[in-house]
């Protein structure tokens, strides 16, 4: 390779670090239906699940999260957009950059640290597990989409050049219960969600189920949020419910603790909702 061609290599690899670490505008082509990847098959996915180079933790994770019928459930294709909310430590963070490969990016959000609290010892930087997946997935040959941090406030959780229309997929999984300080800030985070959907792009929402009637109320006692209440609150941001998965769920759990007692399964829900294809964008305040 002459000097000037390792130049311009050197000089596209440099852009392309830079727009993955600060989420820079996405300017995908829209695939004819002639051309758009298939869904993944269960071979796939299993192939994805299985990979050797995910960690321990991580596969005694799945024990509980059934990964392998989550990422079906959800309809992921190759080179898709996705934002994972409330990453986390970014268990599925990572499984949706492994699922849509190389050519999809994937967003992990995360809240920034509040400034009149303290820190408390030994505190890891909010963000610093997507941070870590993303350098791993970098250093080995796992076939990954690139995995960008967004540290936003829930609120407001995309920056302008994503905040419309750009995403194929959100998931939420297993935090929606732990909203229930933020008040009309949900209804803000989900017309938020909404926007930055590509009409019928989906939001995949998952949580620990709580007893008819109680809502949103013991979110910080029993860590657990009612579905029909959460189904209406996604709905009134233009949502529509495609699907309601029935592999998470447990039926003889009573819900009436944390933790069931006997020892058992939670009873857990995961609902898929769709931006239908003739939706307007809402105007989002920002």
């Amino acid at each position: 390779m002459n000097h000037t061609a390792l130049s311009a290599l050197r000089a596209g690899l440099s852009a392309a670090a830079v727009c993955m670490l600060s989420a820079c505008a996405l300017t995908p082509v829209a695939p004819t239906a002639s051309t758009a990847p298939a869904v993944l098959t269960e071979a796939q996915i299993a192939a994805v699940v299985n990979r050797p180079d995910r960690t321990a933790a991580d596969r005694d994770n799945d024990r509980r999260r059934k990964p392998e019928q989550v990422l079906g459930f959800i309809g992921l294709r190759p080179g898709m957009v996705a934002l994972d909310v409330v990453a986390g430590g970014g268990y599925t963070t990572e499984l949706l950059a492994r699922a849509v490969g190389p050519s999809g990016q994937v967003f992990g959000q995360a809240q920034p640290r509040d400034p009149s609290r303290p820190v408390p010892p030994g505190a890891r930087a909010p963000g610093a597990g997507v941070l870590d997946r993303q350098a791993r997935l970098a250093a080995t040959p796992a076939a990954a989409a690139p995995i960008a941090l967004l540290l936003r406030p829930l609120v407001d959780p995309l920056p302008p050049e994503l905040a419309q229309g750009r995403l194929d997929v959100v998931t939420l999984m297993f935090n929606y219960h732990d909203l229930g300080a933020l008040g009309a800030g949900r209804g803000q985070l989900n017309r938020a969600v909404f926007a930055a959907l590509k009409p019928g792009g989906v939001y995949i929402v998952a949580d620990h189920a709580g007893r008819p009637g109680t809502g949103i109320s013991e979110s910080s006692t029993l860590h657990r949020i009612e579905e029909a209440f959460l189904r209406s609150e996604v709905e009134a941001a233009g949502f529509q419910l495609q699907a309601a998965g029935a592999f998470l769920r447990n039926p003889a759990d009573p819900r009436d603790r944390e933790t069931p007692e006997p020892a058992m399964p939670k009873d857990e829900f995961i609902l898929k909702f769709v931006k239908p294809a003739t939706a307007q964008n809402p105007a989002v305040p920002r």
